[in-house]
């Protein structure tokens, strides 16, 4: 039997939104695979040179970054980014003076921003 002519999805982009995610946590490589039980190789392929993960280690890494697939499988994402996603999971583990902190500087940028216009 012939293969099936469709072109592969090329993981690359993936790959490297784990690797900074993982890098912006300060997570070493080693840690990531003792935890997740797959080889450090496997992880830096998928990581380097946009191997494709198997469907259960695409899905683990992408709750364990917080990383929205919506931008890398669909043509025009539907609704929250990765940053947008990523941002969500600190503000949720944050204390309710984090939480003015943070809006007020929200409140700023966009006022700052809406002067631009």
């Amino acid at each position: 039997m012939a293969k099936r002519p469709v072109p592969r999805y090329n993981f690359k982009a993936f790959g490297e939104a784990i690797k900074t995610a993982r890098k912006g946590r300060k997570e070493s490589r080693k840690k990531v695979c003792d935890e997740m039980y797959i080889s450090p190789r496997y992880l830096a392929n998928i990581e380097n040179k946009g191997q494709h993960p198997s469907l259960q280690i695409f899905f683990e890494l992408m709750l364990r970054y917080n990383i929205s697939v919506d931008q890398f499988l669909l043509e025009q994402p539907a609704g929250k980014n990765t940053q947008r996603r990523q941002l969500d999971a600190l503000l949720d583990d944050m204390s309710d003076t984090g939480i003015r902190i943070v809006t007020a500087t929200a409140r700023e940028i966009a006022e700052v921003e809406g002067e631009g216009e």
